[in-house]
């Protein structure tokens, strides 16, 4: 083993693996992607059983002979809503995490892997982000909240396996986009508000869109099925306590993502900008050269991933 790398792969045949949220973007990218593997896939929803409840989780587990867990279950949103509710982002990611990581312990569940963000890193962190950045500097204020409580998540999965010797780890993905992602108003984040921005300028006709924040900020987009492939490579290959950055590798300007995003719908009036909305971290690029040094890489190019984002929203409205 070399940096928490695994010589020979974790056995995920016959194994129980839950992943909770599994009706989100995320988890339902890993059903996709776990269904090809030789195991039994479990999950319940949020209506059957509140992760945001110790005991209700631990009997859950216990319950159905959980071997494995994968944490894709969160209240998620974009600027407006972590700044709207921030006690909710708080409180409800703390409960998750906390209650089904030490869930997973008390059961001897043989491995978890925790999802959290890249907003885990300091607003000043040098890009690429390395993931030795964690906890050096302050966060970004917009979305400080949810921050915290993946990095508990983080520090959680760090101490049960340093305490208990439990195999827990974590991955940090970028910004995500793709089939099922949400779409409205106040929680979508910046792709699919994009994309439902484009689509309803191009069929009511409008002359121009007009896109929050200056334009200039840098962002890193990952297809979410190429993060469900990476977290299943990460789930066969890693055990570490040192949180694993997931990444596309290279980053776009918000004003050229608009653009090839008005491209893609078919949008062809003048693309604007309103400079008094909030544009958050200036640049946010992951250095993510850990897990492709192991061999994972990129399947999906940004128009690629854009086409099959809109295809779906097209199939939804």
């Amino acid at each position: 083993m070399s940096d928490g790398w695994l010589r020979e792969p974790y056995p995920l045949k016959n194994k129980h693996i839950w992943i909770a949220g599994h009706t989100g973007m995320v988890g339902a990218a890993l059903m996709r992607a776990v269904s090809q593997e030789s195991c039994e896939i479990l999950s319940v929803p949020s209506s059957s059983l509140d992760l945001r409840d110790q005991s209700s989780a631990l009997d859950w587990i216990i319950s159905n002979h959980i071997d494995v867990i994968l944490i894709a279950a969160a209240t998620v949103g974009g600027i407006a809503a972590n700044q709207n509710r921030p006690a909710d982002f708080l409180y409800d990611n703390l409960m998750i995490a906390a209650n089904i990581i030490h869930a997973a312990h008390k059961a001897n569940v043989g491995k978890l892997l925790f999802l959290g963000s890249s907003c885990i890193y300091p607003r000043g962190a040098d890009n690429p982000i390395p993931e030795d950045a964690l906890l050096s500097g302050p966060l970004e204020p917009t979305n400080e909240a949810y921050a915290i409580a993946k990095i508990a998540g983080i520090k959680l999965c760090q101490s049960y396996r340093r305490q208990h010797g439990c195999d827990f780890i974590s991955a940090m993905p970028c910004n995500l986009y793709g089939p099922g992602d949400t779409y409205d108003a106040e929680n979508s984040h910046v792709i699919p508000a994009l994309l439902m921005k484009a689509h309803e300028a191009k069929t009511s006709g409008a002359r121009s869109l007009t896109v929050w924040g200056s334009g200039t900020p840098r962002r890193e987009f990952l297809h979410v099925d190429d993060l469900a492939r990476a977290l299943l490579f990460l789930l066969k290959n890693y055990s570490g306590e040192k949180p694993v950055n997931v990444g596309a590798g290279e980053d776009i300007t918000i004003t050229d993502l608009a653009r090839l995003v008005a491209d893609t719908v078919g949008f062809e009036g003048r693309v604007a900008f309103d400079p008094s909305r909030p544009d958050g971290v200036l640049r946010k690029l992951m250095d993510s050269s850990r897990i492709t040094r192991a061999g994972w890489r990129t399947e999906i190019s940004l128009e690629e991933g854009l086409e099959d984002a809109y295809r779906d929203y097209l199939s939804r409205f």
